[in-house]
């Protein structure tokens, strides 16, 4: 799975979006908006979570964090972030390439309207070297997001 998911569905779904290997590694947020020229709030982190008996993906800001008390009233629940392990049987990717792009299972997928403050963002795209840079609105159509607001930005704190 992984990256070649990943290509396989923007090859179906999308082919106007390019698939970039970095050459070096865009696993983090902070090494990712180095390797891209970037500020880190335009990575677009996919966070897999546990939701009292679901899992989903929820794409956020780099710069933002989960709030418990929105995420509840957004959800219904407070999440739980998934272990390493299960996190890559269920989505197909390593930990540092995760996106909601080419999943090894059906996953529901979130967005937090974080992400709209910018024109385009960079989510990873199935490896821990390869990354895309799309709109927020693409991403959301591209995943059948739902937009919910579940995060804090650092200003807010």
């Amino acid at each position: 799975m992984s990256e070649e998911s990943v290509r396989a569905f923007f090859s179906a779904h999308a082919p106007d979006v390019a698939v970039i290997d970095q050459g070096v590694s865009v696993a983090t947020v902070a090494e990712a908006a180095v390797a891209l020229g970037v500020v880190p709030a335009r990575i677009a982190k996919t966070l897999s979570l546990r939701i009292a008996d679901e899992v989903a993906l929820v794409v956020a800001r780099g710069d933002a964090r989960i709030n418990n008390g929105k995420a509840k009233a957004a959800l219904g629940a407070k999440p739980r972030m998934l272990g390493l392990e299960e996190v890559e049987a269920l989505t197909g990717h390593p930990v540092g390439g995760v996106c909601p792009f080419g999943l090894a299972s059906p996953l529901p997928v979130y967005c937090d309207i974080s992400l709209q403050a910018f024109e385009t963002v960079f989510p990873a795209a199935g490896s821990r070297t390869t990354s895309m840079e799309l709109t927020p609105a693409r991403l959301a159509e591209l995943t059948g997001a739902r937009w919910i607001d579940i995060c804090t930005l650092p200003d807010e704190d």
